[in-house]
């Protein structure tokens, strides 16, 4: 029998269902090798703007079977699911804050672990297009989504001549100034939030950017998506935080021995 790697707590954001471009099948793949106490879905897991757009964004049995897979880890593994709204899924303001059986949704949560609190919040309400001039954020979205498109036939190609994989857009984050700028600063004024909550460190999603580091004492932590990067925060038993990518997953092996959380 397979054994699945235990974590202490995973964070899972930016899955966007009910988009073509969702990583779906992998992020419940993923699901299905790990066991968890607590998972927080940390925002714009559904998409709710897609889903508004109609189109070719349906959503699909596939959509519906990742939550199936989250359902199954409340009840076999006694799994604790914290969902925080994002702005992509927004229409869940009217019902934050709400708790029904093992799920809360709530706007923001704070993470307490190993004596340390993390401030936890998907980050568009420090992303100015986004609570302010959101239909430009919209405009970027379909702008994202073109991009995405234009990212799967240029990797077609790339597959087809034996080249590996390569993201268009993140080389875009990663090169021009101005995504690169934006980036430093959404990251230095959730910083300066925590701080001022007194908080150890803040977890967040939103611009799709996994990372896990340090601004001063305060404990940085991005969980990326699973559009593109396809990766996800984990906490061990011990407090630490890692990256974890499901490209550098070696799926049917697993050697952490499993307990059950009551």
């Amino acid at each position: 029998m397979r054994l699945r790697t235990f974590y202490s707590t995973i964070v899972l954001s930016d899955i966007h269902l009910g988009t073509s471009n969702s990583k779906t099948v992998e992020v419940s793949n993923f699901l299905k090798t790990v066991n968890c106490r607590r998972l927080i879905l940390n925002g714009d897991i559904i998409d709710g703007w897609a889903l508004k757009r109609g189109g070719t964004r349906k959503w699909q049995a596939k959509h519906t079977d990742f939550f199936k897979v989250i359902m199954k880890m409340m009840e076999k593994q006694g799994t604790e699911v914290i969902y925080i709204r994002g702005n992509h899924d927004d229409f869940l303001d009217s019902l934050a804050p709400m708790t029904f059986y093992n799920i809360k949704i709530v706007k923001e949560f704070i993470h307490e672990s190993h004596g340390k609190r993390y401030y936890v919040t998907h980050g568009d309400i420090f992303d100015t297009v986004t609570t302010k001039m959101k239909w430009m954020a919209q405009l970027g979205g379909v702008g994202y989504d073109f991009l995405l498109w234009a990212n799967r036939i240029y990797n077609n190609y790339r597959m087809q001549h034996g080249l590996p994989y390569y993201s268009l857009s993140q080389a875009i984050k990663q090169k021009v100034k101005s995504a690169v700028s934006y980036i430093s600063d959404f990251e230095k004024e959730l910083v300066k939030f925590a701080r001022a909550r007194k908080c150890d460190g803040v977890i967040c999603g939103h611009i799709h950017h996994p990372a896990n580091t340090y601004y001063g004492d305060i404990h940085y932590l991005n969980s990326g998506d699973w559009v593109e990067t396809l990766s996800a925060l984990t906490e061990d038993e011990n407090g630490n935080w890692d990256i974890v990518r499901y490209d550098e997953m070696q799926m049917d092996e697993h050697i952490t021995n499993v307990p059950v959380a009551s």
